[in-house]
């Protein structure tokens, strides 16, 4: 998923509802088994494109997600070298199992750049392979969702990466098809079985749909019904209440949340309660913004190197910096480092702050924050940690997640 999907206000709205209460008895959370690996629930982080980098994938680690793939990983770039590839791979060592996504339209290049991860900058328990990406740039050179429109190629591709990696789990994220003419998930699904992939995650839109429209569960039903293997349901999870609905109508083995995780990592903590049949606890203004600010400070780690992975020996070196042919690529100063980690995250605060009393506002100013500092002081104008509301926003509506002092 691009970042350009979270334009929709769909994910926003629907957190304005309330967590509905427990109904039911306690009940043990369901493990999801992936190859060798046992899973300690089925509720897992999308790969997100612009989005999962380590301090966000650690966020919803914490908040209760099983498992949590990286963004997509250009396989070309693992093979011929590139300034940003390996940034991808980058993570405490403590995120385990690590999974990573891969993506291109070559299968040899494919199985190379899987193998080159998992041979040269492992750790890694778990490789993703991207067939469902619908962006132009990625679909124009044969990768992401064009694929879907061989299944004698998806099948190559799946068996390719998986003798690489062997005996590492390989899944495959899917989408319905390439247009309403193709909807093929069911057939793409089972070449993805006969090539060796463990389980499927299905988006059940079509790429000409990109982020339009309403997903279409019941094909993930289909798809189950289709394969022996696992099959893991997304599309429309923005709430804790609509995974669950999801999973029962369906009888998919687990939920991958996208949208309904970004500025709110807290659906898997509510999706944990759920299932054990307890009342989620409430968000509190005080652990809001505390979350917020950890992110900030995780995004200035980041961009300072924290985590920084060097090229293996003998690796292919990335082409040189030419003036006219993209960006020069160096270590940042401290001061770098904080402008560009504010620059980049100002997503994630939008986010987190829209369909809160105070959010309009916060947008409002939002270009004019550069540093940590400049956060800070903006959630104390704006949000105040005793809950109170500020006399600047107490015109602005008021969703009924909406924080209040005695929270």
């Amino acid at each position: 998923m691009s970042v350009e999907a979270l334009s929709h206000a769909a994910p926003f709205a629907a957190r304005a509802q309330p967590c509905a209460p427990a109904t039911g008895p306690c009940r043990p959370i369901q493990p999801v088994r992936l190859g060798p690996l046992v899973l300690p629930n089925r509720y897992f982080l999308a790969p997100l494109a612009g989005v999962s980098d380590w301090p966000f994938r650690l966020l919803c680690r914490e908040m209760g997600a099983a498992i949590a793939h990286t963004e997509m990983i250009s396989s070309h770039g693992l093979v011929h070298g590139g300034d940003q590839t390996l940034s991808y791979l980058e993570r405490p060592a403590s995120e385990r199992p690590f999974a990573i996504q891969v993506f291109g339209h070559d299968p040899e290049v494919l199985a190379a750049g899987a193998r080159i991860a998992v041979e040269n900058y492992g750790p890694i328990d778990a490789v993703d392979i991207n067939m469902g990406c619908p962006v132009k740039k990625v679909c124009c050179h044969g990768a992401g969702a064009a694929m879907l429109k061989d299944p004698h190629l998806v099948e190559r591709t799946v068996r390719n990466v998986a003798a690489a990696v062997a005996p590492l789990p390989v899944t495959v994220k899917l989408r319905a098809g390439w247009d309403d003419q193709a909807r093929n998930a069911p057939d793409i699904a089972r070449a993805c079985e006969q090539g060796g992939a463990v389980a499927v995650g299905l988006h059940p839109r079509t790429r000409a749909q990109m982020y339009r429209g309403r997903a279409d569960w019941d094909l993930i039903r289909r798809t189950k019904e289709a394969v022996g293997i696992s099959v893991w349901g997304s599309g429309d999870l923005f709430t804790a209440e609509a995974a669950l609905r999801m999973l029962a109508e369906t009888g998919a083995d687990a939920a991958r949340i996208a949208r309904g995780a970004c500025g709110y990592p807290w659906i898997f903590r509510e999706l944990l309660a759920l299932e054990r049949g307890e009342t989620p606890a409430p968000v509190t203004v005080q652990e809001w913004r505390a979350t917020i600010l950890r992110h900030v400070r995780m995004a200035i780690e980041d961009k300072q190197g924290k985590h920084r992975i060097v090229p293996a020996a003998g690796s292919a070196r990335a082409r040189p910096y030419r003036p006219n042919g993209g960006h020069e690529h160096h270590a940042l100063d401290t001061r770098e480092a904080e402008l560009a980690a504010i620059r980049e995250l100002r997503k994630h605060l939008l986010w987190y702050t829209r369909g809160r009393r105070g959010g309009l506002a916060f947008r409002r100013i939002a270009p004019d924050l550069h540093t940590e500092e400049d956060v800070r002081r903006a959630l104390d104008r704006f949000f105040p940690e005793d809950g109170s509301v500020p006399a600047e926003v107490s015109d602005e509506s008021v969703g009924s997640r909406e924080m209040s002092a005695e929270d």
